[in-house]
C-alpha cells in the first residue's frame, strides 16, 4: 500500500512521510507539453494579497491555485490526524490514512512547484469543528474534504483551457475518488457510490469553485478571493 513503483516517484513522497525531493527536470518531465506554459505563468507575477483575500488569479493559473488550496487543506487535515490518532485506530486504518496523507501532500507540492512564483501562500487552516480523539468525527470530516475535492475537480475541469492541465487534474480526481470511496467504505461498508455522490446518470457530482470554497472556509482562517477565476 504504501510501495511506490519508480514511475511515481517524482510525486509521491517516501513511507515515512518525507517528501520525495525531484528535480525541476523530471517536474517538467511529468507535466510534458504543459511545462511552457507553467514556466509562463509562473513569470506572471501577481499581488497575491489584498483587502479581499488571497487572488488566486485568473485562467487556468487561477484554476491552478484553486486546486493547490484544496489540496494544501487536505494534506494539512491528514497530517493532523497522525499528530495524535483517534482512539481505536487499527492497523489497516492507520496505514491506508497515512498512504491518503502521502498522496495529498504530493499532490499539494506538485502544485507548489508547478505554479512556482505565482503560487498562493500557505494558508492557515482551522480544525476546531473536527474532533481528533473520535474516530466519526475524524472519518466524517475525511469524507466531506474528500467529496468537496472530487466535485472541486469535476466542476473546474470545464473551466480549464489547456488540455494538458485537463489530463493532469483528470488523473488527480481519480485519486481523490478513490480515496473517498475508501473512507466510505470505513464508515459504512458498501456505501463506495452511493446517491449521496452520484447523480441518476451515476456520474460524480460537481460544484462550482464558488460553492466549493465556501464550504471549505468552514476550515480556513485564510480568506481567499476567486472573484477572478473564469466561469465558464
Amino acid at each position: 500500500m504504501s510501495t511506490k513503483n519508480s514511475s511515481e516517484k517524482d510525486l509521491l513522497v517516501a513511507s515515512d512521510g518525507r517528501i520525495q525531493s525531484f528535480s525541476r527536470r523530471n517536474f517538467l518531465g511529468y507535466i510534458g507539453g504543459a511545462s511552457a506554459l507553467l514556466l509562463t505563468a509562473a513569470a506572471c507575477k501577481k499581488d497575491d494579497n489584498n483587502d479581499n483575500g488571497i487572488d488566486l488569479g485568473s485562467g487556468d493559473v487561477g484554476i491552478l491555485n484553486y486546486a493547490y488550496a484544496l489540496e494544501q487543506l487536505e494534506a494539512a487535515f491528514y497530517t493532523k490526524i497522525f499528530e495524535a490518532p483517534y482512539s481505536g485506530i487499527t492497523a489497516s486504518e492507520s496505514a491506508l490514512l497515512a498512504d491518503i496523507r502521502d498522496h495529498e501532500i504530493a499532490h499539494r507540492e506538485f502544485f507548489k512547484s508547478a505554479l512556482a512564483g505565482s503560487a498562493i501562500p500557505a494558508l492557515t487552516v482551522d480544525f476546531s469543528s473536527i474532533n481528533f480523539s473520535s474516530r466519526d468525527s475524524v472519518l466524517g470530516a475525511a469524507k466531506a474534504f474528500e467529496d468537496l475535492g472530487v466535485t472541486a475537480y469535476n466542476g473546474a475541469g470545464k473551466l480549464i483551457t489547456n488540455p494538458d492541465y485537463l489530463v493532469l487534474a483528470g488523473k488527480i480526481v481519480s485519486v481523490e475518488a478513490r480515496h473517498a470511496a475508501y473512507i466510505r467504505d470505513l464508515i459504512s461498508n458498501g456505501s463506495f457510490a452511493d446517491n449521496t455522490a452520484l447523480d441518476a446518470n451515476g456520474l460524480d457530482k460537481a460544484r462550482t469553485p464558488n460553492e466549493v470554497l465556501t464550504i471549505a472556509g468552514t476550515y480556513l482562517k485564510t480568506k481567499i478571493n476567486a472573484s477572478n477565476l473564469p466561469t465558464s
